[in-house]
């Protein structure tokens, strides 16, 4: 298969001293691809020959991409994005916040699906979606008391930043977050129901499984928080989503507003600066401020502290043990829950998940 085999650090630094600028910048499409290995196999090479980094999905569903393109690149780019046979005119959405360094090297899988929904192909009909609305229409009809505005991300993302009044669901995954607003909003099917999410792609198929439960007036935000962030701002209004947005690469959030509206999970002090573990064992998700950070030196607990500190072979041992010790908890599978403050003890963050 063809992909990057360079080790990280080596990427990273490469990335670093580049004498040009990129762009950060995301699409998706849902179209049939007869061969999504070959249809894959054909983009690594075309986007590897203009230095394109990004992780994208393919599937026979169609395509998910967040990418980073060097500008000197970006015209001939869209050319040939253009020139793919289903991938014309297609929309895109350029990051709000971009330093260049979201990606470090080009990553294309094949996929069952581009979203993980955990549903059955006879449960929706993506010929069959919400209303899609521009920025200016979810942003007048999101304030009225008839609506209800539902975030279709992860707990995660939303507890960074948030359309005012939205309706959160506590989910880790968007299979979960959709099984449970069918769940929540049983009784309430003629309300007025506004979705939206990063860029878009989620709400596509929750609008679609909505509309096939019964619910009656489904409309969704088109281009999600992306779109909803350059036009509000271009428009000169105020902003209706609050904090920052979540983002899938190495920046890991850009801020919409200004607003911090979320809390370290290891001191409570209000941070939205998400991290990865320094414990690669461990890498877990989790908010960290600055003082907490040089504490724990960017580790999640006292414990993963003590083993980035311990010689290579002990740690080899260790994490032996500890996929035996954790391999059914979701500790080493997710995100820490918002609603569990660091213990600073792993055995305590397990028994608390699994409660």
């Amino acid at each position: 298969m063809l992909e990057n085999r360079v080790n990280k650090i080596i990427l990273k630094e490469r990335l670093a001293i580049e004498p040009f600028n990129r762009k950060t910048l995301s699409f998706y499409r849902y179209i049939t691809i007869e061969n999504p290995s070959e249809f894959r196999d054909d983009l690594f090479r075309k986007w590897s020959d203009l230095n394109c980094f990004g992780r994208i999905y393919v599937a026979r569903e169609g395509i998910n991409a967040q990418m980073s393109v060097p500008e000197h690149n970006l015209e001939e780019f869209l050319l040939q994005l253009n020139s793919i046979q289903g991938l014309a005119e297609m929309p895109i959405k350029y990051a709000i916040v971009d330093n260049g360094k979201s990606f470090y090297k080009l990553t294309i899988k094949v996929r069952p699906k581009i979203v993980a929904d955990g549903l059955e192909n006879n449960t929706y009909d993506l010929s069959k979606v919400g209303n899609h609305l521009s920025a200016l229409e979810f942003h007048e009809l999101a304030g009225a008391p008839e609506t209800v505005v539902i975030d279709m991300r992860n707990h995660y993302e939303s507890e960074i930043g948030r359309f005012e009044n939205a309706v959160c669901p506590d989910a880790d995954t968007f299979k979960v977050a959709i099984q449970m607003v069918i769940r929540d909003f049983e009784q309430e099917k003629d309300k007025k129901i506004l979705l939206y999410c990063t860029g878009g792609i989620r709400c596509e198929k929750a609008s679609s499984f909505l509309l096939h439960n019964g619910f009656t007036d489904v409309s969704q935000l088109y281009g999600g928080i992306i779109e909803y962030a350059q036009q509000i701002k271009h428009l000169g209004l105020p902003s209706k989503f609050i904090g920052k947005n979540f983002v899938f690469d190495e920046r890991l959030g850009e801020t919409i507003n200004g607003q911090i509206i979320s809390h370290c999970h290891q001191c409570g002090k209000p941070s939205d600066t998400h991290i990865n573990c320094s414990n690669n064992d461990c890498h877990l998700l989790f908010i960290q401020c600055g003082e907490c950070a040089a504490k724990y030196d960017k580790c999640c607990s006292e414990e993963c502290a003590a083993i980035i500190k311990l010689p290579l072979e002990a740690r080899r041992e260790l994490r032996v043990t500890n996929h035996r010790k954790y391999s059914g908890s979701k500790i080493y599978k997710n995100k820490l829950s918002p609603t569990l403050l660091n213990t600073n003890s792993k055995t305590e963050q397990a028994v608390a998940i699994h409660e």
